[in-house]
């Protein structure tokens, strides 16, 4: 499960099984974790976050896309 950015109270991460799906980033705050799709930006599911935060989580990941995308294609070409 590593965690390939930080910001504020956020973590965005991978777990080790996702390299079967389409590029993807996990977003964790205390109990609350949502998934979005990486291309296109795009909500995949969210618990315990408010629509709000929501735009302010997918304002971040669009801010670090390329970084992310980047770190997916190294984590898991690895892994395969």
């Amino acid at each position: 499960m590593p965690t390939v950015l930080r910001s504020g109270p956020y973590r965005f991460f991978f777990y080790s099984s996702d390299g079967e799906e389409p590029p993807h980033v996990h977003v964790q705050r205390g109990q609350a974790e949502a998934k979005f799709w990486l291309d296109p930006l795009r909500l995949g599911r969210s618990v315990g976050y408010r629509p709000s935060e929501l735009r302010r989580i997918g304002s971040i990941i669009d801010a670090n896309r390329p970084q992310l995308l980047e770190a997916w294609d190294e984590f898991f070409s690895r892994a395969g």
